[in-house]
């Protein structure tokens, strides 16, 4: 799915990050509906707005037409957040609403590329309900133009989580290590690492990108 050069708001150093709190805008597209990568017409994301690009197995699974790029955790994902399953004909979008500065601090950082795997490191703090857990996922930044998508995106290509963390609960400090493969389709440059704090409704309540520290 992925080629060309990088062209994301937390991939491009010179690139504003979006702010503490700010919405969260996913878009959900079947791995059945090719026409949905296509559409420019679809919904954009906010500059101001953390996006995430999700790509939902399908029944078909590895004959659906972009499940190269459909990573599991999409189905679980979508499952929480959307009212009705992801629909093969359009792109389905869950925003999870902007939030005053809540007590988060947050870091996410990743080695260099290597034999397949990023080594990625999550460091947080702060005090957050029961039920809050951890994920980290290798985002690709795809820019308008590329691959045949009129839109940039973010595209989620793997995930580690939910890691659920006593120090959550504590305020205590916590770090989280972990190896992550990028799948083969999948360019390596054009890969961050993205983080997030998720409650047990699956509203995403801190994000934070490499070098878009939540402070």
């Amino acid at each position: 799915m992925a080629a060309g050069p990088v062209a994301a708001q937390d991939a491009d150093p010179a690139a504003p990050c979006a702010r503490t709190g700010a919405a969260v805008f996913e878009r959900f597209i079947s791995a059945e509906c090719s026409a949905c990568w296509t559409d420019a017409s679809a919904p954009a994301a906010p500059r101001d707005e953390w996006l995430l690009d999700w790509i939902v197995p399908s029944a078909r699974g590895d004959d659906a037409p972009l499940s190269p790029a459909a990573p599991d955790e999409a189905t679980g994902r979508a499952r929480k957040v959307l009212i009705t399953t992801v629909n093969d004909a359009r792109t389905d979008v869950h925003r999870t609403a902007a939030r005053r500065a809540g007590p988060a601090r947050l870091a996410v950082a990743s080695g260099p590329a290597f034999n397949g795997y990023f080594g990625v490191q999550l460091d947080g703090r702060g005090r957050w309900p029961a039920g809050t857990s951890a994920w980290i996922a290798l985002v690709e930044s795809v820019a308008a133009g590329t691959d045949g998508t009129p839109l940039p995106r973010q595209l989620v290509r793997t995930v580690a989580g939910p890691f659920q963390l006593n120090e959550l609960q504590s305020g205590k400090p916590f770090r989280v290590l972990q190896a992550m493969r990028w799948p083969e389709t999948a360019k390596p440059e054009r890969l961050r690492a993205r983080a997030w704090l998720e409650s047990a409704d699956g509203r995403i309540v801190a994000m934070v990108g490499e070098r878009c520290h939540a402070r």
